[in-house]
């Protein structure tokens, strides 16, 4: 019976760093384009960075820092293949979804998806130009 209790309490007490985690993400989604230090999102959630960090891991496998940056990756990503925007340039979407340091970023882009950015636009335009209109 003391087994029940220690599991039902390690369960309740890791809903609030959800909880923190959850309001972290909320405001890194709405800061997406913009360098936000983890200082900032430390003081939003009301935790230290190391209570940041340490929810982050115990939560999501990983820094708050790793986590903005695979997500604004796949946003970017996102706006690539979107086909209903053609005239994008990698340029462009890198720098709105805040990545100013472009050779980093394509070393980035390829490391998470295996191939560079300019290869997913080009292949969403050749896509485009198949469609039946």
């Amino acid at each position: 019976m003391a087994m029940a209790t220690v599991c039902s309490r390690r369960s309740d007490s890791s809903r609030p760093q959800e909880d923190i985690v959850e309001r972290a993400e909320a405001y890194l989604r709405a800061h997406m384009g913009m360098p936000v230090s983890i200082s900032r999102v430390s003081r939003y959630v009301g935790l230290s960075e190391r209570g940041l960090r340490n929810a982050f891991y115990r939560v999501r496998g990983t820094s708050p820092t790793r986590y903005m940056r695979a997500k604004r990756l796949e946003s970017v990503r996102r706006a690539l293949r979107d086909r209903s925007t053609p005239r994008l340039t990698v340029t462009d979407v890198a720098v709105h979804y805040g990545f100013y340091q472009l050779g980093r970023f394509a070393a980035e882009y390829r490391k998470a998806f295996g191939e560079v950015p300019s290869d997913t636009l080009k292949a969403t335009a050749r896509i485009a130009c198949r469609r039946p209109t």
